[in-house]
This record gives C-alpha cells, structure tokens and sequence, in this order.
C-alpha cells in the first residue's frame, strides 16, 4: 500500500482558497451535522442512495440489507430526504462515514488540490470538483444497477471528487515528485507512480467486488474509478479554456 503525505510546490502562484474552503466544509459537517458521525437521521436523509436516484421519489423509511459476504442482516433507517433527492449527489460528497474516513480524503485533498486549482483557477476548480463527485456518484449509481448491488445502500464522502482531483494532477503534472510512505519506507516518487498505484488497487478492488456488488465494506470503488476517469477527461476542457 502507498501513502502520500506531501508534494513539491515549487511553482504554485495562487493561493487555494477553494480547496482551503472545501476542506473546511466537509469538517464543519462531519463534526456539526453529522455530529461526528453520530447524528444518522441527518446522514441518512442526504446521503446518495441509488434506488432514490434511479427512480426520483424519496424513500423515508427502514430497508434490510444483506451482507453479501457474510450473509448477515441489518436494518437502515433511511430518512426524508427535505429536498429533491438529485441534490444528494451534492450533499453526500461532503459527509463521511467516520474519522479515519474523512481524515484520508482531506489528506488527499490537501496535498493534490492545491496545484489543481492553481492550473485551474478558482472558480474552474470548484465547478470541476463538484462535476467530478456528481459523475462519480452517478457511476456508482449505474455500477449498482449494472452488478446486482443493494440499491438501498446510501453513499457518501468526497472520494469521488478528490478521485477527479487525482486524475487532473496525473495530467498536469505526472513528474512532480510526491512524498510517500511505500512499503513502511519513506521516499519520493514521480505523481504518475504515486497514482498510478493508487488507481491500480482501486481498479483491482473494483474488479474483485463484482461479484458481490458495487459496494462492500462500505466502499464504493465505482465512484472512485467513475471520479478518476472524468477528472483525466474533464481536466483538459477546463485547463484549456483557463490558458
């Protein structure tokens, strides 16, 4: 397994506040919406749940689901939903599942947002963000259905979004040294190693859960691959149209 924990910034002119604030966002909700992960009537009612997305009506009430692994069953008290639930696409890439859930993504964020929007511009960047996690939710959505995934299993977090945000560094800048922790040793490699790898176990594990469905161990590697790919489709409209 890789980690990163640092790149070289040599180069950035602008100051990220976009991804600053995007940071902030998802800490805001997670400790006083989510309160720190305790508060489920508000998790449950914006988080992306296929079956509402796939068919458009809210579903504001207990499902069982089944482990497709161990078999086991449990109950998910999904709630209202106060809005249209297509806005979940939204909401659900700010909440996260737990501290360590949250604690990875803004890791990720904070060390490859940063030159994203530099290249990118403030304003280009957010509208990238925020277009990378819906079609990563989308493609979990359609994983969902095309696999034989529970429907009813909400999503949430913003790897779809930083998955973007990875495939747009990948493009722009696929030389630039990252620090990480490789094999419990630290050392610095190329951003396309560095990504390369994270996207080969992504692609992996994806593979792997076919057979169980698109989302297990409450991870959903379809918005991962879905978010990545259209961060290395995406980038190159927005980066154009910013030079």
């Amino acid at each position: 397994m890789i980690l990163p924990i640092g790149d070289d910034n040599t180069g950035r002119r602008s100051t990220p506040y976009v991804n600053y604030l995007i940071i902030a966002l998802n800490v805001l909700v997670f400790v006083f919406l989510q309160g720190l992960g305790t508060n489920e009537r508000f998790t449950y009612a914006f988080s992306t749940v296929p079956q509402e997305i796939i068919s458009g009506h809210d579903i504001g009430r207990p499902v069982r689901i089944v482990d497709p692994i161990s078999g086991a069953t449990a109950i998910i008290r999904l709630q209202p939903t106060p809005v249209s639930v297509y806005l979940t696409l939204i909401t659900s890439m700010f909440m996260h599942g737990g501290i360590a859930h949250l604690l990875g993504n803004m890791l990720f964020l904070w060390i490859f947002g940063d030159n994203v929007e530099d290249d990118l511009g403030h304003g280009r960047y957010l509208i990238f963000y925020l277009l990378c996690g819906v079609l990563a939710s989308l493609a979990h959505v359609f994983s969902t259905v095309a696999f034989g995934g529970n429907p009813y299993i909400p999503s949430l977090g913003a790897s779809g979004a930083i998955s973007g945000v990875l495939g747009a560094y990948l493009v722009l800048h696929p030389q630039r040294r990252v620090m990480v922790i490789m094999l419990r040793v630290l050392t610095e490699v190329p951003a396309i190693v560095a990504i390369g790898l994270w996207f080969l176990f992504q692609l992996i594990s994806g593979l792997g859960m076919l057979g169980e469905g698109s989302q297990v161990g409450g991870v959903a590697y379809a918005a991962h691959i879905g978010g990545f790919i259209a961060g290395l489709i995406l980038v190159n409209v927005f980066a154009r149209r910013r030079r």
